[in-house]
């Protein structure tokens, strides 16, 4: 049964959420993730907030042309930018200036196709999803993102860091070692995790050249750090290494 000609059917609307967060995934793929060290807590960063992305993704979905069977959403990753692009201009009475003064009240070309995307909690607001985009780009330390039209087609634009990646600002984020258990290490043992974070790994060597204490003394603060689950050690005999755990 088709819900409107020229509309998706109801199981290809019920597929969509899976189909989003797979484009998701591949942005992951394809784009970097610089690691910050945050007191003692390494985090992974995204090149591009991962809600501002997928809310373009969900608008492109929600609101295409599906009328216009011969052309595709396009998900697009260069070096310096994402573009999402959506076959058709904004629905009417929507302008593309309304969009970008974020004056403007909701609209959906396929209401029922939106219906489904907001049961499974991808629209929280409707009309509100361009204001989010624009909030989570200057959040991550991001220019806004740039809307715009291309041979009849709809296009969000995402400029990412280039070069200057440091301006990407930490998340607000659930640290691993969180102060009660940050408050049953030692001065040493802090120290030593902290380089495993900045280095990649340590081992028993380097804490025993660096702290002059003992073969044991090294042996036994590593294995604190293991049991606690903040290190992973690698590797047998004289050649093991301590990752710090993902």
């Amino acid at each position: 049964m088709r819900l409107a000609e020229g509309q998706l059917d109801l199981v290809q609307a019920l597929r969509m959420p899976l189909v989003i967060e797979r484009a998701i995934a591949f942005v992951d793929r394809n784009t970097r993730h610089p690691m910050r060290i945050v007191g003692l807590n390494r985090i992974r960063l995204d090149e591009y907030p991962v809600d501002g992305l997928r809310e373009a993704l969900v608008n492109a979905v929600a609101h295409r042309q599906y009328e216009d069977g011969g052309r595709k959403i396009m998900l697009e990753i260069f070096s310096d930018r994402v573009v999402v692009s959506s076959p058709g201009l904004p629905p009417k009475p929507i302008t593309l200036a309304n969009l970008r003064k974020g004056k403007y009240r909701p609209c959906s070309r396929n209401p029922v196709l939106a219906q489904c995307l907001s049961y499974f909690h991808r629209i929280e607001e409707r009309g509100s999803g361009f204001r989010r985009m624009r909030d989570q780009m200057l959040n991550h330390g991001l220019d806004v993102p740039i809307l715009g039209t291309d041979t009849g087609y709809f296009q969000v634009t995402f400029s990412g860091p280039g070069e200057a990646i440091e301006r990407l600002r930490t998340p607000q984020v659930t640290v691993t070692v969180t102060p009660a258990l940050e408050a049953r290490l030692t001065k040493r043992q802090k120290a030593i995790l902290k380089h495993a974070l900045e280095a990649g790994s340590v081992t028993r060597r380097w804490c025993v050249e660096k702290f002059e204490i003992a073969n044991d003394t090294a042996g036994r603060d590593l294995k604190a750090l293991t049991d606690l689950g903040l290190l992973v050690s690698e590797g047998k005999g004289r050649s093991v290494r301590y990752t710090p755990r993902s």
